[in-house]
């Protein structure tokens, strides 16, 4: 019976060209010995503790960096400010003037 599955999977794989997947496999994580055990006080500190030790690896941009970023920003925003609104006086001149063609 098992050959049977094997071989009717094969065909149906050959037919639609679909690649067998292999069976996901659930594994048990075992806590780590430095997570401070079950407590809410070790596991806390421990989670403090690397997430100081991560923050000591970001890559900090510099003042320049930082003021270039905010000056583009703000022209973005000012740019589709600027571009929405007059798509939306275009629209409003078009609806009001289509109102009083139409008798509304």
């Amino acid at each position: 019976m098992k050959d049977a599955t094997v071989s009717m999977s094969e065909e149906e794989n050959d037919v639609t060209g679909a690649v067998p997947q292999a069976p996901a496999v659930r594994r048990e994580r075992k806590p780590s010995k430095s997570s401070g055990g079950e407590n809410f006080v070790g596991r806390t500190t421990h989670f403090l503790r690397d997430t100081r030790a991560e923050m000591r690896r970001v890559s900090w941009p510099g003042a320049k960096e930082v003021q270039n970023t905010t000056i583009i920003t703000l022209i973005a925003v000012i740019f589709f400010a600027l571009y929405l609104f007059g798509i939306d006086r275009v629209w409003a001149y078009v609806i009001d003037h289509l109102r009083t063609f139409l008798g509304g």
